[in-house]
């Protein structure tokens, strides 16, 4: 079997978007007040202005993290764990209840399609206090695949 050989692909934006809005497997970092790193898995999509979306909640160390200093890192993977990836760097932030519910709609259907029941959906976002994280990709990394260094 021959050895896989490592790939960085420079993209543009808009190939970028189209790389991401399949992948749904994200590392969102943010800063800590003291300039430290926090990261989370998280779920998130692309929405119609070419933002990367993330649901959340308000007290949560990333939202808080992201009032205080407006900017983050996103790594999006692929399904399999050695596919492929990109780092996106970006004006970030956090949109509460009620402004929220509509863009957590937006969301939902970047990620998963068309819910059963809207105001239901609607009903729960409210209830559960969810926000929404946006981050405006501002730098971005190749689409990059592991493997050997190309010789």
């Amino acid at each position: 079997m021959a050895p896989k050989v490592a790939t960085a692909d420079v993209v543009s934006l808009a190939e970028l978007l189209d790389f991401i809005r399949p992948r749904h497997k994200m590392l969102l970092t943010s800063f800590r007040s003291d300039g430290s790193l926090q990261s989370s898995p998280v779920t998130g999509g692309v929405d119609e202005q070419g933002r990367i979306v993330i649901a959340s909640y308000p007290q949560r160390a990333k939202c808080r993290n992201i009032r205080r200093n407006p900017s983050a890192s996103v790594v999006v993977f692929s399904d399999e764990f050695n596919g492929a990836y990109v780092q996106v760097d970006g004006a970030a932030e956090v949109i509460d209840l009620p402004e929220a519910v509509d863009l957590l709609v937006d969301y939902y259907r970047v990620i998963a399609g068309e819910h059963s029941d809207w105001a239901e959906y609607r009903r729960a976002m409210v209830d559960q206090g969810k926000c929404l994280i946006r981050i405006t990709p501002r730098h971005w990394g190749p689409v990059a695949t592991g493997g050997f260094p190309p010789k």
